[in-house]
């Protein structure tokens, strides 16, 4: 890895979909808001290597921007196994009020059934990052991923970086130099 990288990190268009859920990789992204694309288009580099993880709402949130961006796993949303596809209120009705605080009491660490840990994704963005060549890269990818790199570059815990907010469509700008990170901006629009 020699040379600085420059990443353009993306969330994804919001869900369409309804709210309260724990979407599925195939939850479509809603694709309506045309001045948000096009100011968001308009600061991207131009000729940047694009990468987006495998879900539907990041490819089709690519491809709106008119990027031919290579899908790569290691950049997915946190998997949270069992919970995934159902609303936030039936996974409480299920396990209980002080069940599901105690897991939210630590959501860095704590695994969902057959899921994995917000630590795990770190440290699967970890080794994502690793592969990206210098220059500039896009990244169009989830708000957990977005906050997954800005632990990485900031050397936070788990629990202090899920304290960022993400927002769809918006844009964080985190740079790799030679030995150490930057960070330019989080969330701007």
């Amino acid at each position: 890895m020699g040379g600085e990288t420059h990443l353009w990190l993306i969330r994804h268009a919001p869900v369409d979909g309804p709210r309260g859920v724990i979407h599925a990789p195939d939850a479509p992204a809603d694709l309506s808001d045309a001045a948000a694309f096009t100011a968001l288009q308009a600061r991207l580099p131009v000729d940047a290597v694009a990468v987006c993880s495998p879900a539907r709402r990041t490819r089709e949130t690519a491809a709106r921007l008119g990027l031919t961006a290579t899908e790569d796993d290691v950049f997915r949303e946190q998997d949270f196994g069992n919970w995934t596809g159902r609303r936030h209120s039936e996974i409480e009705a299920e396990l209980g009020a002080a069940a599901c605080r105690a897991f939210w009491n630590s959501p860095g660490t704590n695994r969902p059934p057959g899921g994995e840990s917000f630590a795990d994704q770190i440290a699967r963005a970890r080794a994502g990052l690793k592969r990206l060549p210098s220059g500039d890269v896009v990244l169009v990818v989830h708000s957990g991923t977005i906050r997954a790199i800005l632990a990485i570059a900031l050397d936070l815990a788990p629990e202090p970086a899920l304290r960022f907010v993400i927002d769809p469509l918006s844009l964080t700008r985190i740079d790799r130099l030679e030995s150490v990170w930057r960070v330019v901006a989080v969330n701007g629009c």
